[in-house]
């Protein structure tokens, strides 16, 4: 009967089994909605098969996906860099050192509470005319990451949204014009920001900086990007690292909707 002593659940086993699941839930939250996902999926069946091989004495390929599992922490390190990053600068913000962030970032508030509130319909307005203007801009909506690193490249600022507000700072004569803007509860908390580029070699050639910028602080955090160009006119909407495609602005407040929901 040996063979069946791993039957035998303790109390600590229970807590471990609890703490390791867990970790999988949140470590699948941070992953979900990126092509990580996929991966992180098949990492997860990849192990379970390997410890399945392991318990029923299939020594040959055990041994075999064993060595690929011990150098699975360097491989993870590589493959999930983007999300590690965005975990580590989860841990080291102000936003998640505070009582109330720490309750909301595990979901002891209510649904409510959790969304984060952005008039979506000033917001589109603005990007609509602004983009049959080819007014160039580049819209950051902070999540739960903290952006105030980058408050310091430009000018903090503390405005409640609004379309007008966001037509006069990216009217092409202004001031405040150049860089991005943060936005986080629907107010406007810095101006003039300089984001992180990108240098992915997967980003098409015909997009340029605002884009770059767009897709470089989308990898580093959890922010949402929207970019107009310049040249086109045409709006982008940036979320980890990845260009996601809508059909019109109804499509693109949908999208909005789903992500700005915590």
């Amino acid at each position: 009967m040996d063979q069946f002593s791993f039957l035998e659940i303790s109390f600590i086993d229970i807590v471990d089994i609890l703490l390791v699941a867990l970790l999988l839930f949140y470590a699948y939250r941070l992953v979900k909605g990126t092509v990580a996902i996929n991966i992180f999926i098949g990492i997860v069946i990849f192990y379970l098969i390997w410890k399945i091989t392991d318990i029923i004495n299939l020594d040959v390929l055990s041994n075999i996906l064993g060595k690929f599992i011990s150098v699975g922490f360097f491989a993870l390190i590589v493959v999930f860099q983007q999300e590690i990053r965005k975990f580590l600068l989860l841990i080291g913000s102000s936003n998640f050192a505070s009582r109330r962030n720490v309750i909301r970032y595990f979901k002891f508030l209510n649904q409510d509470q959790d969304t984060l509130k952005v008039d979506l319909t000033a917001l589109l307005s603005a990007c609509e005319k602004m983009a049959a203007e080819k007014t160039g801009a580049i819209i950051v909506l902070e999540k739960e990451n903290s952006l105030d690193f980058l408050t310091s490249t430009g000018d903090e600022a503390n405005i409640e949204l609004s379309a007008q507000i966001l037509e006069t700072i990216f009217f092409k004569n202004s001031p405040l014009h150049d860089g991005a803007i943060i936005v986080k509860n629907n107010f406007i908390k810095a101006t003039r920001v300089v984001l992180p580029v990108s240098d992915s070699t997967t980003i098409p050639a015909r997009f340029g900086l605002r884009h770059r910028a767009a897709v470089g602080i989308s990898e580093k955090t959890d922010a949402l990007v929207l970019v107009i160009s310049e040249q086109t006119g045409k709006i982008s909407y940036v979320k980890d690292g990845q260009f996601s495609k809508f059909k019109n602005l109804e499509d693109l407040r949908r999208l909005l909707t789903e992500d700005l929901s915590i």
